[in-house]
Order: structure tokens, then sequence, then C-alpha cells
């Protein structure tokens, strides 16, 4: 079993796309806009060049995307997405694109479970937490 995350990004998924893509090192490995797809969509016209779906692989995980009903503003909340690197420069990087035009919910620092550990939000809304993988 494998637990992948959707993020529906109304109307922004492009942009987000190209953040992650910036920020994370992402690989595109399909898009598809409303306007592509083989059914209706029931979008309006207006909406025929936003994203229906997309997948990225970022590191060795699979996130898939959507503008979804293309309201204007992403609501997350809930929950965040984690990202383990190696060491404390990764981290420090990591951290900084992430939190470029967001929000930083905790600095990024050492603490008792990790070498280096920090929460951010990013201009999306989206929460990430990045940790500094510890030894087995």
């Amino acid at each position: 079993m494998e637990i992948q995350p959707y993020l529906f990004f109304d109307g922004h998924c492009q942009e987000a796309i190209d953040f992650y893509q910036k920020a994370l090192g992402a690989e595109v490995l399909m898009r598809m806009t409303f306007k592509d797809s083989p059914v209706q969509t029931g979008q309006p016209p207006a909406s025929a060049d936003k994203i229906m779906h997309a997948s990225l692989r970022i590191g060795t995980t699979q996130m898939s995307m959507s503008d979804g009903m293309c309201g204007g503003k992403p609501s997350f909340a809930g929950f965040s997405l984690s990202v383990l690197v190696k060491d404390n420069a990764e981290a420090e990087r990591v951290f900084a694109a992430l939190g470029d035009g967001g929000a930083v919910t905790m600095p990024l620092a050492q603490t008792f479970f990790a070498p280096s550990f920090g929460m951010v939000t990013d201009r999306f809304g989206v929460g990430w937490m990045v940790m500094v993988e510890t030894p087995a």
C-alpha cells in the first residue's frame, strides 16, 4: 500500500508546478488541461487552460495536483507535507525555497529528534515540515 498526496490549487496549479520544480526539483510526469480531457468536464470555458490533473515526482514520492473547481483561493488545513533531507545544508536550502513568499511557522533549528527541523507554509498555503533524516 502507498499513500500519495493529491492537492487542489483552485486555479493556481500551474503556478504551484512551476514553484515546486524550482524549490524542490519536481519532475512533471503528466499534465492535462480541462480542454485536453477526452470527456466533458463541466468546467466553464474560462477554465479550459487550467490543470485538470498533473502528477509530479519529488525525490521518490509522487504527488498529484489539480486546479479543481478553479475557485481562486486554495485551502489547505489539518495536514502538512514532510520533507526528509540528508543534511543541514539541504534543509536550509529547501526550507528557504519553500518559504519564499510564504510564512515560517517554526524556524529551522536543532531538536531532540533531528539535527534540523522546521515548519513553513508556502505561498499557496501548503504546510511543510523540513527535517534532516537521523540515522537508524
